[in-house]
């Protein structure tokens, strides 16, 4: 019964990971029929209605909150809901989905680094060689092999978007640590869901976007996608995540994040997409990197303890 339980979470796992690669492709597909504000915004009004629902039919009871937890749920809301999602939709608009996964992979380890850092600590070396070894694999990429452009910083914009967007992430990830104290992290998601899209509504007035206009006049095609992206990719992907950090723990649960970009470059090479040499380079280069800091796991054959 235990290792039927345990394939399931890793497989579902696989998907949930599957989901989120393929965002970047599918994401740049949409935004040639809708503008980055739009679809960040109709995106997690979709979720917050799908996660709501769920949330209603597992009984899951609102926390209790003081007025600061709020303010830290807003400020946490803007950063990583809301700063995230534009940052990686402007990014995408002007790069590639495999470069944006590339970039994106390297938030669980940029996070452990920060950890660490924020509590007064040194990186293990093992983490330092990890990161070094990955932001070169980053670093081909992004120049198209030339790292001579590093010195002259010719860098695609949408690629410093996206790493903007990683940094948003992970500093959204640090500080959501103490807040999940006090809530569950479905109500913890709900929530930071609902004020990071009532900042993307205020940048919507400002901009005189409208999202209900622009997904009207979406093709069906684009409109699938959206979907696609709200339901599969952001709540049945967050609760599959979820659930495998409850059966195998935060540390093993990270490992599958490892698998973004391969899965990011598989469905945009479906969708038509080329994968050149230097970015098939890049991404064997950060993978061996991803994988310096996770050398002594087996996350399949040791047991975990249920949280």
């Amino acid at each position: 019964m235990q290792t039927s339980r345990q394939t399931t979470t890793v497989l579902l796992l696989i998907l949930c990971v599957f989901f989120w690669g393929s965002v970047f492709p599918v994401a740049k597909i949409i935004l040639t029929d809708m503008s980055n504000v739009s679809l960040a915004i109709l995106r997690f009004v979709i979720s917050i209605a799908g996660l709501g629902i769920y949330c209603l039919i597992t009984r899951e009871k609102w926390p209790t909150l003081t007025i600061q937890h709020y303010l830290a749920l807003t400020l946490l809301g803007i950063i990583g809901i809301g700063g995230f999602n534009m940052g990686l939709f402007s990014g995408l608009k002007t790069t590639t989905p495999t470069n944006g996964a590339l970039i994106m992979a390297l938030s669980p380890l940029t996070t452990t680094l920060l950890s660490a850092l924020m509590a007064g600590k040194l990186p293990s070396l093992k983490q330092g060689i990890s990161l070094l070894v990955s932001l070169l694999g980053v670093c081909i990429v992004i120049t198209h092999g030339h790292l001579s452009q590093l010195v002259k910083l010719q860098i695609n914009q949408g690629d410093l978007y996206i790493m903007a967007a990683m940094l948003t992430w992970c500093c959204y990830t640090l500080f959501s640590q103490r807040m999940m104290t006090v809530m569950s992290p479905i109500m913890f998601t709900l929530i930071t869901m609902i004020t990071g899209t009532l900042a993307l509504l205020v940048i919507c007035l400002t901009s005189q976007v409208s999202p209900i206009a622009e997904m009207l006049q979406l093709p069906a095609f684009s409109l699938i996608l959206l979907l696609y992206i709200s339901i599969f990719a952001t709540v049945l992907g967050y609760l599959f995540w979820i659930n495998g950090v409850k059966h195998l723990g935060a540390a093993r649960t990270s490992v599958f994040y490892n698998l973004l970009p391969v899965f990011a470059a598989l469905v945009s090479y479906l969708f038509g997409q080329p994968l050149t040499l230097d970015q098939i380079l890049g991404m064997v280069v950060v993978l061996a990197g991803l994988s310096i800091s996770k050398l002594n796991l087996n996350f399949l054959r040791q047991p975990q303890r249920e949280i």
